[in-house]
């Protein structure tokens, strides 16, 4: 059964004393491949170290995370931007727009999102988008910016059925992790209502773990877990799900077997 995690930030310091365990812990679950958003300018290194340790298995993103937006925004844009065209890439993100703890930097937010939104236009990459506290700006920024072709995720998908299906109508696949794990995050019902043709699955790792291991440190093996769940919303074979959201990945992000 192959599994694709297409969101989980494995370079983190909480991965420090058994990274490669970990990831050969993914392997061994039959989890392919592993797709890294990168954060902000500090996170570059450490993820490009763990891309080039696990080549063709780890694979990075480049992006500024919307809780990485401050004064000094654009200068960190620039300078992700001048990475972006030098590395293989295979997304622009994480990028998105987060009001739920602090909306000081909002309009500075909503201008980086949009200038990924660009980029990811320029390069023709998929773009992973974080929202938080925030579907109604994201939906206005994505509707200035839309363009045919434009293609991403919804990270961590926290919405209702009318915003699942509006961003589907927009080209967008939902990302479904752990959260759909948890028996009141009212997930399960915008899952059982969408078609496998527009799920992929992540982990958000180390964060989001699912249950039983909840409150954990997540990791890249878990997404079998979250495979189980929307396999039982479904009614049909885990392997069903594992074969169907492998292949909206590997279409997302251009790949080949």
């Amino acid at each position: 059964m192959e599994l694709i995690d297409t969101h989980a930030h494995l370079y983190l310091p909480e991965f420090d004393h058994d990274r490669e365990a970990m990831v050969q812990r993914a392997l061994d679950t039959g989890v392919s491949r592993v797709f890294m958003p990168n954060i902000d300018m500090d996170s570059v290194e450490p993820m490009m170290r763990l891309a080039a340790s696990f080549p063709g298995h780890c694979l990075p993103m480049m992006g500024l995370h919307p809780g990485s937006v401050d004064a000094g925004y654009f200068e960190q844009l620039n300078k992700i931007k001048s990475l972006a065209l030098k590395e293989q890439i295979c997304a622009i993100g994480e990028t998105g727009i987060d009001l739920y703890r602090d909306t000081t930097y909002r309009e500075e937010q909503l201008d980086a999102f949009s200038t990924q939104l660009c980029w990811a236009k320029e390069l023709a990459l998929p773009v992973v988008i974080h929202i938080r506290n925030s579907f109604s700006e994201v939906f206005d920024v994505l509707k200035k910016e839309w363009v045919p072709g434009l293609r991403g995720i919804f990270h961590c998908f926290s919405g209702n059925t009318a915003q699942a299906l509006r961003a589907i109508e927009m080209g967008f696949f939902l990302g479904i992790g752990g959260v759909i794990t948890f028996r009141n995050s009212g997930l399960q019902e915008v899952v059982r209502k969408t078609s496998l043709d527009h799920i992929v699955l992540e982990t958000d790792a180390p964060y989001l773990a699912p249950v039983p291991y909840r409150g954990k440190r997540n990791e890249s093996a878990y997404i079998s877990l979250v495979a189980g769940t929307v396999a039982e919303i479904k009614d049909i074979p885990a392997e069903g799900v594992a074969n169907h959201t492998t292949d909206n990945a590997m279409k997302l992000f251009s790949l080949n077997g």
